[in-house]
């Protein structure tokens, strides 16, 4: 690729999207401490989280010598709830003693810079190039991954992507290559799912590696098809915020099923009580601002069922399934063991009902069970099978009820349109693990067996965001 001609077109792109928030603070003042500052909160932080935390620390700290008041604890709440926030306390604690032995100003070079508290090669020359305008090279995830993309360079980790840029970009792209490849994988060329079916480099770029995000293609009108989605929103009222609307306009499904809604009807804004074009149905928990789960049909269906017939569940609002005239849409919100385990029989209860439930149903149609089961299935089903063996989600006891479901014949509808890695529909919140795709699949549409045949397409939407789960979805053939 024609490195100068690609960034060109760039900086053009990215004109309208969102200024990483060291560059913004950058802008804002040239303070080589508060870029500092800032730069070290940013780490595996999201930008509008350190840029609320970086306005309340400068307010009470604008300077080494304003630090050097505030204990550690003090900071510690002044910087929450960025990501490693009681480590980055105390690097700032430690901050001004440093700084001291170089005059009480933040030092011009690399090698002066590594000395100082939660600052690396990736911060060092941040600070350099915002700070001072000294050509430096940042990279991040972004720089590094998007170049390997192109095939600008073939390195392996970031260090020696900066190594392969300073020997062949020009000089004058070291300093806004970073804010420009930020902004760019941040907003189209994204780590999960990334955007090539509008990317402005779609046609010049080698796409290496890359497996972009797959368009939906909308149902012909006389198939006789309806599209299914599932989403654990954490949140109804929260993910509203975030675009709920407009995702759900790009999904267009027919059913849409959501867990974990954590609100009572009348705490939803009017928008969400009466869905325009969808017929809403609700089943909250008794406790407020807990569980919950919600269904949204553009057909009314004939029947609904709220619940399993034991008050243990049904007082948390798990299960909500609705009647249609070829098929039960059964949405479910399963219990989380809780990292203790302390809930492991508690779910396993709940899963032994809720089979024995949809079995039932099955013996007059085609059922569909959804939602957030909690538990990734099998290896491939999770970035980090070994570390997480005895963990929530990844038991042997909730995988072997997972095998007795499939084993009864329930299919698992993704696994037979996809059979590949790296599909996951939850990421922590932690470590930037949905940009790094470190994530669990623990969303599922799952069909009786004699229903098989009926699926037409399965898959699962990364690329929308608003929850730390992705909807997923099944074009479902009546």
């Amino acid at each position: 690729m024609d490195i100068e001609k690609v960034l060109s077109v760039l900086v053009d792109e990215v004109a309208d999207y969102q200024v990483p928030v060291v560059d913004l603070i950058a802008v804002q003042t040239r303070d080589p401490f508060k870029v500092l500052v800032a730069t070290i909160l940013s780490a595996r932080t999201k930008d509008e989280v350190t840029a609320v935390a970086s306005e309340r620390l400068f307010a009470k700290a604008s300077t080494p010598a304003d630090l050097a008041e505030l204990s550690e604890g003090e900071l510690q709440k002044l910087i929450f709830p960025v990501g490693f926030y009681k480590n980055k306390a105390r690097y700032l604690a430690a901050l001004p003693e440093k700084i001291a032995l170089f005059d009480s100003q933040v030092p011009q070079t690399m090698e002066e810079l590594l000395t100082l508290p939660g600052v690396g090669r990736k911060t060092a020359n941040l600070v350099l190039a915002q700070a001072f305008a000294i050509p430096a090279i940042c990279v991040d995830t972004h720089v590094h991954r998007i170049m390997n993309i192109w095939g600008y360079v073939d390195t392996d980790t970031p260090l020696q992507t900066e190594m392969a840029l300073r020997e062949k970009l020009p000089e004058k792209f070291w300093i806004p290559v970073n804010s420009l490849l930020v902004s760019f994988g941040q907003g189209t060329c994204r780590p999960v799912g990334p955007h090539c079916d509008r990317c402005v480099l779609e046609k010049q770029c080698p796409k290496i590696g890359v497996i972009p995000r797959k368009t939906k293609k909308k149902k012909s009108a006389d198939e006789n098809v309806v599209r299914l989605v599932s989403w654990n929103v954490n949140g109804l009222r929260a993910v509203y915020k975030k675009g709920f609307l407009k995702s759900l306009q790009e999904m267009a499904p027919d059913v849409i099923g959501l867990q974990e809604i954590k609100a009572m009807v009348e705490q939803l804004p009017p928008d969400l009580q009466k869905l325009k074009g969808y017929h809403g149905y609700f089943y909250s928990a008794e406790r407020k601002g807990y569980s919950g789960v919600a269904v949204y049909s553009i057909k009314e269906p004939k029947r609904i069922i709220k619940g399993i017939g034991d008050d243990r569940f049904d007082s948390e609002g798990r299960v909500l399934t609705l009647e249609f005239a070829d098929y039960y849409f059964v949405n479910c919100y399963f219990p989380n063991s809780k990292n203790d385990l302390s809930r492991l029989d508690f779910k396993h209860d709940f899963n032994v009902l809720l089979q024995k439930f949809a079995e039932e149903l099955a013996r007059e149609k085609s059922v569909v069970v959804c939602g957030d089961f909690n538990v990734a299935h099998k290896e491939i089903d999770l970035a980090n099978p070994r570390q997480n063996v005895k963990n929530a989600g990844f038991t042997p006891e909730e995988r072997a009820w997972m095998d007795d479901f499939t084993g009864a014949g329930w299919v698992d509808s993704f696994r037979v349109k996809h059979t590949g890695p790296d599909n996951y529909s939850w990421w922590s919140y932690r470590s930037r693990a949905r940009e790094r795709n470190v994530g669990w699949r623990i969303d599922y549409f799952c069909v009786d067996a004699g229903s098989r045949k009926k699926i037409r397409d399965a898959g699962i939407y990364p690329e929308i965001f608003g929850s730390d789960h992705c909807p997923v979805m099944l074009d479902f053939r009546l």
